[in-house]
Order: structure tokens, then sequence, then C-alpha cells
């Protein structure tokens, strides 16, 4: 290993190596008349490189020179000492206009290309038109592109689309920087992760698993991971409810735009007080420790579990919360400079009491607007039809609260506060064929029910109204009254009888 190695530039290695050749002429100065004694005898000594580390001789006069800048420059020695940076450093004068042109062009159809894809598309292309002259190394070009921000992009899964589109024109307008929460719990990442193992299921046949993992920004503190047989929104909050019982409740929740984030699961951080921060389509660094925690799960987690044959969700379940709870949250972490379990308890926390199992069950519910049907008294609810009670007959619109995974569980809430006013329970036909019926409920206070009185004898008053309009114009009323003739009229004024009409 060469004595310096730890400065980076080649330039400061030389100005330090100087210094050192020329430091006991320093440290002790010569007597009149011996300088150029002591100049010989420190040419004659062999030294290390300070790039190569191979044993080298410097010249005398060189040693004079050195020694003459650093009396000249003693309070910047090194500054003095340093090689001077060349005029065309950076410049690339091997590389023409016209060769920059065409890179530049190219690299604007090919953004995704490699290095070196893009200096060997360049040589085919300077066969082709020998004016572009001949196309310097590779090692030029490549440094040519990146001073000049010509960076290989990602590439997407789907880059045509619109969104891959404005993510990208965004990373190139706008400054890409860590961050990190000032309070624990005050920002919680979750994400899912499909595992490279499969497991063995009761049937026989194996199946891929999603990780589902919740962690704490500020400490990386995991809360909760857990293997599922799919992503969806069910085990989505399956995953979060435990999550929250662990570590309480946050006061944001940062997740990716996948598809089940979203229904129960953003209702019910809504109805907790939670916020909810969605990651920027085609960016994935914004949940970046999030993405940094699989790469612990397939290095480490399932790295162990390599020699498993029959592996079942069980047993990988039961692994990785040991595995969390011993390893992960009580190993030593560079960056925070301690274990993620200290740095939790360590706080500052700003974290909320998690509700009790049933009401946070309660929480996750989506909620919907239905019409009442009035023959019957029921609703219908993803294909299944719901009796409401009769003591609310008279309300058209029903709001449901309900989880879609679960219809033994729905509950009828108010329009306008969201409290619960009762559950509702499916129809039952056959129960319902008895023939025996409840008594109707009485209404709320206020609302008349409907009884077997006769209706008042009295005109309406708008009609009332109106009549008496008519009348204080002082004409007649506009129809000629029908009197249908009686027999004995038509006899006497000669009307021939039915009879001898036939």
């Amino acid at each position: 290993m060469s004595d310096y190695d730890s400065v980076d530039r080649p330039a400061d290695r030389w100005a330090i190596f100087c210094l050192a050749v020329v430091g006991p002429l320093l440290s002790n100065p010569p007597e009149p008349g011996e300088l150029q004694t002591k100049l010989a005898e420190l040419a004659q000594r062999s030294y290390k490189h300070p790039i190569t580390g191979e044993l080298w001789i410097v010249g005398l006069s060189t040693i004079e020179r050195w020694y003459y800048k650093v009396r000249k420059k003693q309070a910047r020695a090194v500054e003095a000492l340093r090689r001077a940076v060349r005029k065309d450093a950076g410049t690339h004068p091997s590389l023409t206009e016209e060769v920059r042109a065409v890179i530049q062009q190219q690299y604007r159809d090919h953004r995704r290309w490699s290095y070196l894809l893009h200096w060997d598309n360049l040589k085919a292309r300077a066969k082709k038109h020998p004016a572009l002259g001949e196309i310097p190394s590779y090692p030029t070009v490549r440094r040519y592109m990146r001073s000049a921000g010509l960076i290989k992009k990602k590439r997407w899964r789907r880059p045509d689309t619109a969104g891959a589109q404005q993510a990208e024109a965004r990373r190139e307008k706008l400054e890409t920087r860590s961050y990190e929460s000032a309070t624990v719990n005050g920002l919680f990442h979750l994400d899912f992760h499909e595992g490279s193992r499969s497991v063995l299921q009761p049937d026989g046949s194996l199946a891929t698993v999603d990780c589902f993992a919740m962690l704490d920004d500020r400490s990386r503190y995991v809360c909760h991971a857990q293997w599922y047989l799919q992503e969806e929104t069910q085990t989505l909050v399956h995953g979060v409810q435990q999550g929250l019982q662990k570590a309480g409740l946050p006061w944001k929740l940062m997740s990716d735009r996948g598809g089940a984030m979203n229904g129960e699961y953003i209702a019910g951080l809504e109805r907790l007080g939670i916020e909810v921060c969605k990651t920027l389509g085609y960016s994935p660094h914004q949940n970046g420790k999030q993405e940094s925690f699989w790469g612990q799960i397939e290095g480490r987690l399932l790295a162990m579990l390599e020699g498993r044959r029959n592996l079942t969700l069980d047993l990988l379940n039961e692994a990785t919360l040991a595995w969390v709870e011993y390893e992960y949250n009580r190993k030593f972490h560079s960056e925070l400079g301690c274990t993620p379990l200290e740095r939790f308890v360590e706080g500052p926390y700003v974290g909320r009491e998690c509700p009790a199992s049933n009401e946070l069950r309660l929480a996750f519910k989506i909620e919907k607007r239905r019409t009442q049907r009035t023959t019957d008294g029921t609703i219908s609810l993803h294909g299944r039809r719901f009796e409401i009670p009769s003591r609310f007959r008279h309300v058209q619109r029903i709001h449901v609260r309900y989880a879609r995974w679960d219809l033994t569980s729905v509950d009828m809430v108010d329009e306008q506060t969201g409290a619960t006013l009762a559950p509702l329970y499916p129809l039952d036909k056959v129960a319902n064929g008895d023939g025996v019926r409840k008594t109707m409920e009485p209404l709320p206070d206020g609302m008349l029910a409907t009884t077997d009185q006769p209706p008042s004898d009295e005109i309406a008053p708008l009609l009332e109204e109106l009549m008496e309009r008519a009348k204080a114009t002082g004409l007649p009323p506009a129809y000629v009254p029908h009197c249908p003739a009686r027999r004995e009229d038509a006899a006497a004024s000669g009307s021939p009888k039915q009879e001898d009409k036939e």
C-alpha cells in the first residue's frame, strides 16, 4: 500500500511527496555554502513513487527547484509544489465538433445505451461516413459523455408511457436529495416485495409469496413484516393493523401507487388521522429506505433459508419475525451509529396510542351509498341483499360501511356524522317464508306514521284559491253541463223508438 493512499487527487499526492523530499532541508536548514552538498545527498537516495509505489531517484536540479518553491511560499508549501492543471483539461481536444454532435444526437435517440454501446456504434458510423475521421478511444468518449452529463438512463418496464416520461423530465429538472424524519413515528414506510423463494402449499403445489413490511423513517425500526400469498388490499390492511398495534399511530405513512393501496386502506388511515403519502410515479427512490430493506431480506434472511427444501408459509413467517426482531432491529446500523431499536427508543417520540383491535377493524372499511327498495326494505351490496330496520323505512339513501372481503359485518351509518346507526344483516328468504312478520318499529320523533283515519273533507287550499280567482272574473264556468234526456221526454217529442229503427 502506498503512503499516499489517503489522498485522492494525484496532484496533491505529488505535492506531499515533493514536500517530504525537501523536508530535511526545511526542518534543519543547511549552513551557508552547504546547500549543494545537502542536495547531492538527497539526490542519491531512493524514493517511493507517489502514484505507482515503485522506487526511483529524483535529480538534484529537481530537488533544488522544489526547495526554492517552498522557500518562496512557506505558508502555502503544498500549493506551491502542486502540479499545475493542464490548460486543455476537460476540453477533450481529440474529439472534433462533428464527433461531439454525433455523440449528442446518438444519446438523445438512445439514452439507455451503455457507454460501450455508444462507442461501438460511433465506430460503425465512422466506417460509413469517413468524414467523421478517426473515433477516439473508449475511455475518451466515456469521459466526455460523463463530463457533458450524458448519463445512462434507467430502463423502465414501460418506458414509453406518459408517466415514465414525466418522471424522467422531473428528475432532470429537480434535485434528488436524501431525507429523514426529525421524530420517531413522524413518518412510516410500507411496501410489498415479491420474494425469490416459493413456498410449499398444503396441496403440494408451489406458490410465490409477497413480503409486507412497515418501518419507521427516522430509526429504520421494522414495525411489522409478514409474507402473504398475494398482494391485495385485504392483506395490506391485515399487515398495517399489526404494525400500528406494535408501534403506535404515525402522523404520515408513505407507500407507492400499487393497486392494493386504495379503498379500505385509504379510508382507514384517514379515519385514524394518518396522512397518506404516495410516491410519484416511476420514482421508487422516494421510498428508498424501504427498498434498501428488501436487500437485507434477500441477502440475509432468504439466503439462510436456501437449504430448506420444503419451505412453508408458516415457517417462513416464523423465521422472518425472529430475524427482524433479534437481528435486524438489534444490529448496529452504520448510518445511524446505533441499532434501529435504540434509535426508536431514543426518540423524540410523537406517536399516538393505537385503538383497540375491534375499533381498528371498523376503521378500515369503505363507505358507499345505496337506494332502499321501498317494496321490501332492502338494499343491494355486491350482489347480496341486506335488510334495513323498519325504523329507517323512510330513508331513501342508505349509507353503509363495510370491508369488501367481509360482508358479515356491514353497518348503516349516519350521512352527516358517520356514526354507526345499526348493523345490517343479509336477507334470509327462507326464514321470511314462514309468514310471521314483526310489527313496524316507530318512526323517529316528529314523523307521522301511516294511519287508518279517513282523509279530510276539505278542499285543498291551492285549489280553493284557484276557484276563487275564477269566480272573481264574473264569468260562468266555461263548460256546458250535460243533461241526458229521459225516456218519457224522448217519447213526447216524437223520437223514433228503438224497435221502429230496426
